[in-house]
């Protein structure tokens, strides 16, 4: 599902609370997360949540990154989902290029989360970035 795809799934939703469960709906469709990756190191500082995530390249030139993630929150599981259609399997300059704030202002999420979910998003695109980062510099 593209970022696209949510955004006129989310219009055609009147309330809220039906936005809400498909974000909800959109990470039980998230690929399993092993246990063993689920380490300290792939845990996401900043969330109030539980969350890990961790990137992968697919060895072409420019690389293609690939991210798995997982949290113990419902919510945060579909905002992991959102985050996952806007940059999997993107290349570095893409997911640095990404203009995050205007998303998350298409997708209506500025004036609907809490302070500390909008913080916890925000910490995961870092993350994210951080990933892509990395692989542009190998």
């Amino acid at each position: 599902m593209t970022v696209d795809d949510i955004l006129e799934s989310l219009a055609f939703l009147d309330t809220w609370e039906d936005r809400y469960r498909f974000i909800i709906d959109l990470g039980r469709e998230l690929p399993p997360m092993d246990e063993a990756l689920k380490t300290d190191g792939s845990k996401v500082r900043g969330c109030m949540s539980q969350v890990w995530l961790v990137g992968t390249t697919d060895g072409a030139a420019p690389p293609r990154l690939h991210f798995l993630a997982d949290s113990d929150a419902l919510i945060v599981k579909g905002l992991i989902g959102v985050l996952l259609a806007i940059y999997q399997d993107r290349t570095p300059a893409e997911v640095l290029g990404t203009d995050i704030a205007d998303v998350f202002e298409r997708l209506g999420l500025e004036q609907h989360l809490s302070v500390n979910r909008r913080n916890g998003f925000y910490a995961m695109v870092e993350r994210i970035k951080g990933i892509a980062r990395e692989a542009a510099a190998a």
